[in-house]
């Protein structure tokens, strides 16, 4: 398991915690990062670009000269593409980009990410991040002395109004909490500040499935007791399925062998 040290404000050890293995020592997925961040990318997008066809801008409807005779081409409408001022043809429009990503997926790709800012050293842990005032000059000063000065991602809880009011105006900090953690703040940042709080949420949301664990002794006590019937309790059972096949095979046969000497009489 690993174990990152606990330190507080003031950069002093307090103390070390193990680290689930389940989510902070996950192997390296680089297909799987690849995907949410794509995934979470084109959720993002807006997709409201667009441009004007030709039933989009303004222009009058008539036809500027008559069909033929002149010597000129035919032209229907000053809207058309071929004319300056006319609509666009296959210009983007609105569409929506989003699509899902399996929860298995996206779980995934954030518990191998957590597991390599863990390898490479860049994950503190804070006991507590209290601030007396909402003030970004006291925040800055606790982050300089934590040794932070590039981008910055701080996991907490979102209840501490203070810590959020002070990094607002902070550009290369972002605060979150562990239920809106992502992967591409993950990649983003180049430092990973969790408070024990989140540490702790993060393994219940990341953690192995606890309705697959309550599962499998059901499954192993059914398997047990189908195993554990008699015989004599099972032979009835296989005993039925035959006999109730075997009924429409027997009428048939006494309606066969009642009508061979009906057509024997009427033969000779």
């Amino acid at each position: 398991m690993p174990t990152v040290k606990v330190r507080n404000l003031k950069n002093e050890e307090v103390g070390e915690v193990e680290l689930s293995d389940a989510v902070f020592d996950a192997p390296l997925n680089e297909g799987l990062i690849h995907a949410a961040v794509r995934n979470f990318m084109a959720n993002a997008r807006q997709g409201n670009s667009a441009t004007k066809t030709r039933g989009d801008v303004s222009g009058s409807g008539r036809k500027l000269w008559k069909q033929k005779g002149t010597g000129r081409a035919r032209i229907a409408s000053l809207r058309s593409p071929l004319w300056k001022g006319g609509g666009n043809v296959h210009g983007p429009q609105p569409r929506d980009w989003s699509y899902n990503m399996p929860k298995k997926m996206r779980q995934g790709a954030l518990r191998s990410a957590l597991s390599e800012r863990v390898r490479e050293g860049k994950v503190t842990l804070v006991d507590g991040w209290s601030l007396a005032t909402p003030k970004t000059k006291d925040f800055v000063a606790s982050l300089g002395k934590l040794g932070f000065a590039g981008k910055t991602l701080i996991v907490d809880s979102l209840d501490n109004e203070n810590l959020i009011l002070s990094t607002r105006n902070v550009q290369s900090t972002k605060v979150v909490n562990s239920f809106a953690l992502n992967i591409y703040d993950l990649l983003y940042h180049e430092q990973l500040i969790i408070s024990e709080a989140a540490v702790k949420e993060l393994e219940q949301l990341l953690g192995t499935n606890k309705a697959e664990a309550v599962a499998a002794p059901a499954g192993e006590e059914k398997v047990e007791a189908a195993a554990g019937v008699d015989d004599e309790q099972a032979k009835p059972k296989r005993a039925r399925k035959p006999a109730v096949k075997s009924t429409p095979a027997k009428a048939t046969k006494a309606k066969a062998t009642k009508a061979k000497p009906k057509g024997k009489e009427a033969t000779e």
